[in-house]
């Protein structure tokens, strides 16, 4: 009995390594977030603690030969299933990357430190908690080029679109993706741009929408 207490206090240890690190996901208001990394942190662990401890009843039987480590490899494969499911394309651009892939080592966290290697599991949050704040801190180094989808309304001017493409360049924005539709249903006829983005490394989301608001004939813009 005194056993199993010592495998729950396994289990909660990695819920919470779990939690912390789904946190950070949550702040940044990305797919998965709490809920998903502490489940998935917790059941990792659990399925560890039973592929070492759960067939114990059965050892030292003749014709009986166990293999402590066949359900904990079927939670690594396992879990990259549910990691491909945060993967998606959205107008050309690939989201859902480092969330699939912190699912997939929040998963490991569990397993360690129900196998008992408590500093591993614990050191390896912190690691990630540190390197996802650093990586997305501001530094032009560690920065790398992102990009954003953006709804832009114009009037249907003359030179209109060429315009905002002018301002966009000279602001060092590359455009990747891009259509446009006209629109009649309002007073006066519209045109409904849709873009996809690369900023500059330094470059800030923040910092797009009045640099856009200012182009003439722009009549509302919209950041995804």
């Amino acid at each position: 009995m005194r056993l199993e207490y010592e495998m729950l206090l396994r289990v909660m240890i990695a819920g919470i390594c779990g939690l912390l690190i789904g946190y950070e996901r949550k702040n940044r208001m990305k797919e998965a977030g709490i809920r998903t990394h502490f489940v998935v942190a917790t059941g990792a662990a659990l399925m560890m603690v039973i592929s070492k401890y759960g067939f114990s009843d059965l050892q030292g039987k003749p014709y009986i030969a166990l293999d402590p480590s066949r359900i904990a490899a079927q939670v690594v494969s396992g879990v990259g299933f549910l990691g491909a499911g945060m993967i998606f394309m959205q107008r050309q651009t690939v989201k859902g990357l480092t969330t699939a892939a912190g699912i997939w080592a929040t998963a490991g966290i569990g397993m360690a430190i129900a196998a008992n290697l408590y500093v591993l599991g614990i050191g390896v949050t912190l690691l990630i908690l540190i390197a996802q704040k650093l990586l997305h801190s501001r530094f032009d180094w560690l920065t790398a080029p992102r990009s954003e989808q953006l709804t832009v309304r114009l009037a249907d001017a003359e030179g209109a679109v060429d315009t905002l493409q002018r301002a966009l360049r000279d602001a060092g924005v590359e455009v990747l993706y891009f259509q446009a539709e006209k629109r009649l249903d309002g007073a006066e006829p519209e045109l409904q741009l849709h873009f996809t983005v690369k900023l500059p490394a330094a470059g800030e989301p923040d910092k797009l929408l009045p640099l856009i608001q200012r182009v003439p004939y722009v009549l509302c813009v919209e950041l995804q």
